[in-house]
């Protein structure tokens, strides 16, 4: 029977892996990385409270999507509370850590992460119900709505639980990976594999959600003029599409193809000469969700800056009549195939539609 070491301190898993922490988070890169972590974890705190008192006081983002919206911000929020945690917990400190309190600093940043990713996932076919059935918004429910954001904290809790419950290498030291050293290397595949999956899955959600929209305007624009703004749609929609998944790749793709090499115990990688810079690649993600996501919608932005400015609301309202906002098509009870082909192409994805007007405003 192997030995476990449930009672020994990280000093003994570190030095079982060869991982010198000392030596690696001191001196100007320590201080370098503090300070980004500290900014952005700043930002991640006060842009997505700012998203979920938006969507909690404007009634307008009273839909299933905002309410995503909102889960995906406080997901972010918990990252940035993950984060934090782990400045504190990280660098000279790691090899003082008991077991379980480590395993709490990286159960924080896989809840965290996981409840992000699984967000995504669940705005990304919603938007592609909405889309596919010529509607602005999808038909669920707030019980329906209540149950999804319920089962994706659920679904990340347990993710984030999983090495604690038994799949660790606690009682099987030459099992433990590199970069987690009481972590199990088979766990790091799985958790990396699963995870790019989900990615792909995202991937191609967003891809048919274009190729469907840009053969709908296609084809309305073969029997009507149509205006500059409505040509102009695939192309703003396409900029959208890109700037949502060029996020994703490019800072969640390396960090998880690091945690598969290290699963995989590839040992001549330099993966440890890495891994804190796409830490930050990973928390880069938290920061540009609540930019791709809100503050590119004109009534998202109009609402949070309200709030910031506390500008009075006759003001907003001669704002707003200056346009017509994407929400009021959402409102709309006109069933009729005008409105809902103008939804699907002016406003593809409702109060997401205006992303590019006001990109190329």
């Amino acid at each position: 029977m192997n030995e476990c070491y449930y009672d020994k301190r990280m000093d003994f898993f570190y030095n079982k892996t060869n991982t010198d922490t000392v030596d690696e988070w001191t001196g100007p890169k320590l201080i370098i990385v503090l300070c980004f972590g500290t900014f952005f974890c700043l930002f991640i705190f006060i842009s997505n409270a700012l998203v979920i008192a938006a969507v909690v006081k404007n009634k307008r983002f009273h839909f299933p999507f905002y309410y995503l919206l909102a889960n995906l911000a406080a997901a972010d929020f918990f990252a940035g509370i993950a984060y934090v945690f782990l400045m504190f917990n990280t660098g000279p400190v790691s090899k003082t850590l008991t077991v379980n309190r480590w395993f709490l600093r990286q159960g924080l940043l896989d809840t965290s992460l996981t409840a992000s990713l699984v967000n995504l996932l669940v705005i990304a076919v919603e938007r592609h119900m909405s889309i596919m059935r010529m509607k602005i918004h999808s038909n669920l429910t707030k019980k329906r709505v209540t149950f999804l954001i319920v089962s994706i904290w659920a679904i990340a809790i347990f993710m984030g639980a999983v090495p604690t419950l038994g799949w660790n290498c606690l009682c099987d030291i030459t099992a433990c990976s590199s970069l987690a050293p009481i972590y199990s290397r088979s766990y790091l595949v799985f958790w990396s594999v699963l995870n790019l999956v989900v990615f792909f899955i995202v991937v191609v959600v967003y891809i048919r959600i274009y190729m469907y929209v840009q053969r709908k305007t296609n084809v309305l624009s073969s029997h009507t003029s149509g205006s500059i703004s409505r040509r102009r749609t695939p192309v703003k929609l396409m900029k959208t599409v890109m700037t949502v998944l060029g996020a994703f790749v490019v800072c969640w793709t390396p960090g998880l193809v690091v945690l598969l090499l290290d699963g995989l115990n590839c040992t001549y990688c330099g993966i440890q000469n890495v891994k804190r810079w796409f830490l930050l690649l990973a928390l880069l993600n938290s920061v540009m969700n609540p930019i791709i996501y809100s503050y590119k919608d004109d009534e998202m932005w109009a609402t949070m800056k309200k709030m910031i400015c506390c500008s009075s609301e006759d003001k907003s309202q001669d704002r707003r009549s200056s346009w017509i906002p994407s929400t009021v098509l959402c409102r709309s009870t006109d069933t009729s195939g005008h409105y809902i082909e103008d939804g699907i192409i002016q406003g593809t994805i409702c109060g997401k539609g205006d992303l590019g007007d006001k990109g190329n405003s």
